[in-house]
């Protein structure tokens, strides 16, 4: 993960996965790009970012419907702290795996 085509990779998913996540504004800017540069330094796997945006997008979306609207989600730094609850979290792939077929089916409803 140290080469610069690597990192430039890396950066471009975490931003695409991040643009694409339900509850954001689906825009990158600045602040998102130097996250991403940090998490790339710090060693995230790609799969701990990607498990974090579907665990915090899917408690978004599974609030009681009668509760107040959320606001988007305007920044990466956002998703700092579940990052770390997804480090220190020992559960199955298949959970996560589970969380994403159930986005899935709910994010397009709401």
């Amino acid at each position: 993960m140290d080469d610069d085509a690597s990192q430039e990779e890396y950066i471009r998913c975490v931003l695409e996965a991040y643009r694409k996540t339900p509850g954001t504004m689906g825009t990158v800017r600045r602040p998102d790009r130097v996250l991403a540069v940090q998490l790339y330094q710090r060693g995230i796997s790609v799969s701990v970012f990607e498990n974090a945006f579907v665990l915090a997008a899917t408690r978004r979306l599974m609030r009681p419907a009668d509760a107040p609207p959320l606001g988007p989600i305007r920044s990466l730094a956002y998703f700092l702290p579940v990052i770390e609850e997804v480090l220190d979290l020992c559960v199955s792939p298949d959970y996560f795996q589970y969380l994403r077929q159930k986005l899935e089916r709910i994010a397009p409803t709401r």
